[in-house]
């Protein structure tokens, strides 16, 4: 073999040796970020370890049901559930079936479709009901617990109780429900606790952690990022005129704050929080300082003041505290006053 060959084969090996250990060595990359977990927290993925039982990894994917008429109804009210501004809202081709007055979808609060831990979960959710509701002072059923939600977080009217969707997304809840236990209480329901600080909410602080932090999904406006493709937010707005009203929930601090620490930024888990509790304290308070839709007859709600959560941003009260401490705290203080005069635990 002369030089001039011998160059060229030399040359075709070292190419074929760089390949090859240029793979080996992204494959061995690959390896140990994956062992690490690099890529499940940058995809949301809950580990097993971090959800608070077994429960949550049963099968809640829609797509594996057959197409009988039971399963058909399941698939609707998940469609509703994912969807909603397509079938009960603003985009449906059915004016006579618009309800809901937003462009959100039940999935943007009730996160993973309904089966993520600490962020509202509704696994189970309707061995719960009927329930007695402060909010009404009643017992009350499912329906009226959704239709609640279509006031408030959906801005919009109450869905027909014997309507087609209503049905289909109790047939959904029931179906996720399969699993829970008879009295339907499972670990990592509602919201997971945090120490609430001593002091009024920083509202410069809250400004920075959501101009820093939350605007990269939520937009610098506060206004989401909406799929125009899809007719629904992949990140839903947390003010304006496409938001929840100020009678919902999520417009008490403590309450959003729980929320925020346990499930932002998106694919955040309990066991693995981003902000602290004060972060999230703050940002709530922030948020909720912010122009969005008003529910009428909000006085009427709580009709007994004593069951009223000590961060609900509208009057009347059973104390003399004031509307705006009630809306960015101290919360302390008002806590203690519904222990001291009327033996009241309050924790929100």
């Amino acid at each position: 073999m002369n030089k001039r060959s011998f160059d060229k084969e030399f040359k075709k090996l070292r190419k074929i040796f760089i390949g090859f250990f240029s793979l080996l060595i992204s494959l061995l990359l690959f390896l140990i970020l994956f062992k690490f977990g690099f890529f499940e927290k940058r995809i949301g993925y809950i580990d097993i370890a971090e959800s608070p039982g077994d429960i949550y990894y049963e099968n809640y994917d829609v797509s594996t049901l057959n197409n009988s008429k039971k399963n058909l109804e399941i698939k609707y009210g998940y469609e509703i559930f994912i969807k909603t501004p397509n079938h009960i809202g603003p985009n449906s081709e059915n004016i006579d079936n618009v309800y809901s007055g937003n462009r959100m979808s039940c999935n943007n609060c009730h996160l993973l479709g309904g089966t993520k831990a600490y962020s509202g979960p509704l696994i189970g959710i309707t061995n719960r009901f009927p329930q007695y509701r402060g909010r009404e002072n009643k017992m009350g059923t499912i329906k009226e617990r959704i239709n609640g939600c279509m006031e408030r977080s959906m801005n919009g009217s109450v869905l027909p109780v014997d309507g087609r969707e209503i049905n289909a997304l109790i047939s959904y809840l029931k179906w996720l429900s399969r699993f829970s236990p008879a009295d339907g209480n499972i670990e990592g329901q509602g919201y997971s606790n945090i120490d609430i600080p001593n002091r009024a909410v920083d509202l410069a602080r809250g400004e920075a952690t959501f101009s820093t932090i939350c605007s990269v999904c939520h937009g610098v406006d506060g206004k989401g990022l909406y799929n125009e493709k899809l007719g629904i937010y992949t990140y839903p707005p947390l003010w304006g005129e496409d938001s929840f009203n100020n009678g919902a929930g999520m417009t008490r601090v403590i309450t959003a704050a729980q929320f925020i620490k346990s499930n932002m930024p998106y694919g955040t888990t309990y066991l693995n929080p981003f902000l602290t509790d004060e972060d999230a304290y703050d940002v709530a308070g922030f948020i909720n300082q912010q122009q969005r839709p008003t529910k009428k007859n909000l006085e009427l709600d709580f009709p007994d003041l004593l069951k009223k959560p000590v961060s609900s941003p509208y009057p009347p009260f059973l104390d003399s505290f004031s509307i705006e401490q009630h809306q960015l705290g101290p919360f302390t203080p008002i806590i203690a006053y519904y222990q001291k005069e009327y033996n009241i635990k309050k924790t929100k």
